[in-house]
């Protein structure tokens, strides 16, 4: 018997920051549309900082969120809608009317170490007959045990899943392995787990590969890798592996390679690779989002966007403090100058 995991892909969600906050309902409705006929189990849709993360702080969107989650709710005939909320971004509000509008499955995200903050979304989403997902973000930041105290948490408040959230795409396959092994021992049977990837460091397809050989379920990727820093694990290349591997998906390889190539590609605001500066998000162990931010203050402030993320990650700046970027560059540029200022002074 071949066994099976559940793909969510997030395009229209964490794909959301490398277009910068510009996708169009007709690209919206293009895509699901495509996702939902390949045979994509879940499809995601929000603001890629989640519900209500249109704003100056994270990124305004060009078209209200409601008129997003309602054209893919309309286009999506076969699989689940889930959409992304982060509590203190996200209000219930804004969850029980993307509900209202077709939402099946909601995704509770929290820092790896907050997750008593999920409690009342968690309960909320259960109680108007939602699935839901935990998302342990940045996941790479504390050892396994902390990480199954906080999915003991997420469990009790009634998630059906706990993610494992390789959000600065940081981890290699043993801190992996040890982190998806130890939730799947901790939680109940009843309790899936899932992994999420970025390629940062050009391992999310492999990582999710490891994640699903200790016992993870559910694992998340987007068309073309669209996504934050270097993008998410790219769904067709997922799909391809996990056939070789005899994985069953659900989705036709053939059909999530055209939504690949003819619907998301051409649209592509920022092609996520591996340049200078996602790599260094990587290496540092920086939020995946910090990306597009940190490129921006560094041509403002003319300092070197690596030399920004290493500093982050010296911090340990995490979602949610996206201002910490513009203060940086602040302090590296007047750092800079000075030490010109040094230079010139000794040279005369």
């Amino acid at each position: 018997m071949r066994r099976r995991v559940w793909i969510t892909d997030t395009t229209l969600r964490d794909g959301d920051h490398a277009m910068a906050h510009e996708f169009t309902v007709e690209q919206v409705r293009e895509i699901a549309r495509g996702l939902d006929e390949a045979g994509v189990p879940v499809i995601e849709v929000s603001h890629g900082d989640g519900l209500g993360g249109s704003s100056l702080q994270y990124g305004r969107s060009r078209v209200a969120e409601e008129e997003l989650i309602a054209a893919a709710a309309e286009e999506i005939r076969r699989g689940k809608l889930a959409v992304l909320l982060l509590p203190g971004i996200g209000t219930r509000r804004e969850l029980k009317r993307a509900a209202e509008l077709g939402a099946k499955v909601a995704r509770i995200a929290t820092h790896c170490t907050e997750a008593d903050i999920a409690e009342q979304h968690i309960k909320m989403a259960k109680d108007i007959g939602m699935e839901v997902h935990g998302f342990l973000m940045m996941a790479h930041m504390v050892r396994a045990e902390k990480l199954v105290e906080q999915a003991l948490l997420m469990e009790g408040y009634g998630a059906d899943c706990v993610y494992v959230v390789d959000s600065a795409g940081a981890m290699t396959e043993p801190e992996v392995r040890v982190r998806v092994r130890a939730l799947r021992r901790a939680l109940g049977e009843g309790t899936e787990v899932g992994f999420h990837a970025h390629n940062n460091l050009a391992l999310a397809v492999s990582n999710s590969v490891a994640a699903i050989e200790e016992g993870a379920v559910r694992v998340d990727g987007s068309a073309c890798g669209l996504g934050a820093g270097a993008g998410n694990a790219m769904t067709e290349v997922l799909v391809a592996v996990l056939e070789k591997l005899g994985i069953e998906t659900g989705i036709d390889l053939f059909a999530i390679m055209d939504v690949a190539e003819e619907k998301v590609r051409p649209i592509m605001r920022h092609v996520p690779k591996i340049d200078r500066a996602s790599l260094t998000i990587g290496y540092a162990g920086v939020y995946s989002t910090f990306l597009l931010h940190a490129y921006r203050a560094a041509e403002r402030f003319q300092v070197d966007a690596r030399e920004i993320l290493i500093e982050l990650g010296r911090r340990q700046v995490v979602g949610g403090q996206e201002d910490m970027i513009v203060d940086v560059a602040v302090e590296l540029s007047r750092r800079k100058a000075e030490d010109m200022h040094r230079a010139s002074e000794v040279m005369w």
